[in-house]
């Protein structure tokens, strides 16, 4: 049995449910990768589960939106002050940050200062906006494990220490979906509604898609829709929407997306991580997306990419269409289904660009990955 001066201790902070999932699937590797190791920190309840002691729950500062930051403001400095004086009083051997920027980059600096060594876990969107973020992340982060192909020359232009370590989607089942033996739809297409995992999303974009969708059948009568219903969505929320926005052949489901998708030709999607499930499971979609005015037009100054979709980041050029605000409108998004559907030439040329995403996203393994990265810094800092 090791004594406690070999066990590795690990501090390890994520903010959101997205990093509590990522931050359990890492636990589980730092443990398989490095004996014993203590982790404890910020997170949830699948941190929890995985074998971290979750001193603070993430949802006590996970915010969206201005003005849910401004009523968070004082949970997340005590938040804050406690994973300070964690980090001083139990001087670990590594930080974890998971994602959430604004709050881990702050305890970056904390910990650079500590002599403590800094791994981040899923990078800042920095190549999409506020790029100059990235003269912080040198000066406090000792290495970066990236899961998008196009991080990783961003961060060595830049002189950071990176490593692109694949998607995380590769190791949930969306990963395991075989490589799509892809054909034209038959005369009774089938297309998937999906509206985001978000109350704002759903409630403003489900809408716009069920009118597309019935503009859709009105030229195609047979065609037939499966609609998503996230977990964090009410079922209650989508039956009203539904109920407003009636449409014929349509089926509300809350299985998992890699299932849903297996069931149909085409997606109307959400911009988000979702483009890339149906990139991976190698359907043909359609990216909506729109917010506030406001939103827009700040977005249109601060960011700096030619498009919004993930999926045609990966791939360096539109192979998807992304309408966004006014062009996220029924009749144009129904109008531009209706050619894919038609045309068969365009429907494969899309199946096979998604393949090549597919590739881009990298091996399954991630998190084995981080771990061994986790391990190197542990056991010499100028491993890189």
């Amino acid at each position: 049995m090791p004594s406690p001066e070999q066990i590795k201790t690990v501090v390890m902070v994520a903010g959101e449910a997205s990093g509590d999932a990522h931050g359990a699937h890492l636990v589980q590797a730092l443990q398989a990768c490095c004996g014993p190791v203590f982790v404890c920190g910020m997170g949830g309840p699948r941190m929890r589960d995985a074998g971290a002691k979750v001193l603070i729950d993430a949802r006590e500062v996970a915010v969206v939106g201005i003005t849910e930051a401004i009523s968070k403001a004082p949970q997340v400095l005590k938040s804050m002050s406690r994973l300070k004086k964690l980090l001083a009083g139990l001087k670990p051997d590594l930080l974890i940050l998971i994602d959430f920027p604004d709050f881990n980059l702050h305890l970056a600096a904390v910990a650079k200062k500590l002599e403590i060594p800094v791994l981040y876990y899923i990078s800042p969107q920095i190549w999409a906006w506020r790029a100059g973020r990235v003269k912080k992340i040198k000066a406090r982060v000792d290495h970066m494990a990236v899961i998008l192909p196009f991080e990783a020359s961003f961060y060595q232009q830049h002189d950071v220490p990176v490593t692109f370590v694949g998607h995380p989607l590769m190791d949930s089942p969306t990963g395991c979906v075989p490589v799509r033996k892809c054909a034209p739809p038959g005369p009774s297409p089938v297309v998937a509604l999906l509206a985001g995992s978000r109350d704002r999303e759903v409630g403003t974009l489900l809408p716009i898609m069920l009118e597309t969708a019935r503009h859709l059948q009105e030229k195609i009568p047979s065609l037939r829709l499966l609609v998503s219903c996230a977990s964090s969505i009410d079922p209650l929320m989508i039956d009203d929407i539904m109920a407003r926005h009636p449409v014929n052949n349509v089926e509300v489901t809350n299985q998992a997306v890699c299932d849903l998708l297996a069931r149909c030709d085409l997606a109307i999607v959400a911009s988000g991580t979702v483009t890339l499930e149906t990139a991976i499971c190698g359907i043909p979609m359609i990216i909506v997306y729109t917010v506030s005015p406001v939103s827009y037009w700040l977005g249109r100054a601060l960011i700096d990419v030619e498009h919004i979709g993930l999926v045609n980041l990966i791939a360096e050029k539109r192979i998807m269409p992304e309408l966004i605000q006014k062009d996220a409108s029924p009749e144009i998004i129904s109008e531009t289904a209706l050619e894919i559907l038609s045309d068969p030439h365009r429907y494969m040329q899309m199946c096979e660009s998604l393949l090549s995403v597919r590739q881009k996203l990298g091996a399954p393994g991630a998190s084995h990955q981080v771990a061994q990265i986790a391990k190197a810094l542990m056991d010499d800092r100028d491993a890189f």
